[in-house]
């Protein structure tokens, strides 16, 4: 072997080792989160804003007897200098009255653009065409954050007859503006002046909670974060803004492995969807099941007279009635009986979702069911 040779077989056996200790932490971290999935921000949220307009243009489709159009409509002509006479009705069948909503996202600053939906509040029949006159948009203490106006995009269609008859597509009273929105003000953020960051799990959980703490302070080596319950897990910010940004951009990047949840059964009686989740046992029970069907038929039967007699032909009903009971077969369930045992036991037995929802019930009643049960 010469040498060039066995320096080529060292090296290959260098990653060759290398790959066999990286596959057990990869293999850990297959359920593993980023805590950007898990958490979110105190602070960073979204602020909704409402405004109320009007959307002009229309061919036709707009408010058809709504005074408030009409009062919006005159109030707009006599703020630039136009006096319509009391007496005198304004035709508003190319005129719209219309809600506006909008989300300003977080750290938005003024003069950034923001989607806005536009949403006819009167028995306009389409606001396809139509434009919205400039509209303040208000937040939740009635300050104004942003000013929509533009071009309306509505994806619906609605056509009508002299008949009477009409066809519509989607919904035609309802449209957007991407960009239609201009932002005048921003929202105060605590984010650059508190003295922590603080994340909130999306879902409480105390074991993901711990992990989230395990994780930050070993990625950081020292003892910076801390649980304050289920929920919020705290973590000293450096004071200047710009490495504050960094520093939670590296946190929210780093991977913890979620705690499992406790065991739940959701039920939706009007669909009748039912979802098990894993953890879910049961101690020693046995259930039977069985269906009692009762059927009943209605036989007319006509009653003829004998001949040269007095009498007279009637319909006399007979009614046949037939009770069908199936085999009921029980099945028995021990304890710790996971998910996929009660599902292969209960499926065993032919038991329809109804059927499902009664045996779960009674197990709940009986105290053999170890899970919540649900119902929505």
């Amino acid at each position: 072997m010469n040498k060039s040779t066995y320096h080529s077989l060292i090296k290959l056996f260098r990653i060759v080792t290398l790959m066999f200790l990286c596959l057990p932490p990869l293999m850990s971290m297959a359920h593993a989160e980023r805590i950007k999935d898990l958490a979110g921000i105190a602070g960073v949220r979204d602020n909704p804003l409402l405004g109320y307009g009007l959307v002009v243009g229309l061919d036709g489709t707009g408010d058809q007897t709504m005074s408030f159009t009409e009062q919006s409509l005159r109030s707009m002509l006599i703020q630039y200098g136009v006096t319509v006479p009391p007496s005198v009705k304004l035709n508003s069948k190319n005129v719209a009255a219309v809600s506006i909503h909008a989300v300003l996202p977080p750290f938005v600053k003024p003069g950034q653009k923001i989607d806005i939906t536009i949403s006819s509040l009167g028995n306009s029949k389409s606001l396809r065409g139509g434009t919205l006159l400039m509209s303040p948009l208000k937040g939740a203490n009635g300050e104004v954050y942003a000013l929509a106006q533009g071009n309306l995009a509505v994806g619906g269609l609605g056509v009508s007859g002299a008949d009477g008859s009409s066809l519509a597509i989607n919904v035609p009273s309802v449209g957007r503006i991407p960009g239609g929105a201009t932002v005048e003000r921003a929202v105060p953020n605590p984010f650059a002046d508190a003295e922590n960051i603080m994340f909130n799990l999306h879902d409480p959980d105390f074991t993901t909670a711990r992990r989230v703490v395990e994780a930050i302070n070993a990625a950081l080596g020292t003892p910076e974060a801390e649980a304050l319950d289920a929920v919020t897990v705290i973590v000293k910010a450096p004071e200047d803004t710009s490495k504050r940004v960094a520093f939670v951009g590296y946190l929210e990047e780093i991977v913890v492995e979620p705690g499992e949840g406790a065991g739940k059964i959701i039920v939706n009686s009007r669909t009748g969807t039912i979802v098990i989740g894993n953890h879910v046992t049961v101690g020693p029970a046995a259930v039977t099941h069985g269906s009692l069907t009762v059927t009943i038929k209605e036989i007319t039967e006509v009653s003829q007279p004998e001949a040269f007699s007095d009498g007279v032909t009637v319909a006399v009903p007979n009614s046949q009635i037939a009770v069908n009971e199936d085999d009921s077969r029980m099945f028995e369930l021990e304890r710790g009986t996971t998910l996929s045992e009660i599902v292969q036991a209960i499926n065993g037995v032919g038991a329809a979702p109804g059927d499902l929802v009664a045996i779960l019930e009674a197990l709940k009643q009986a105290g053999a069911l170890r899970a919540q049960l649900i119902i929505i």
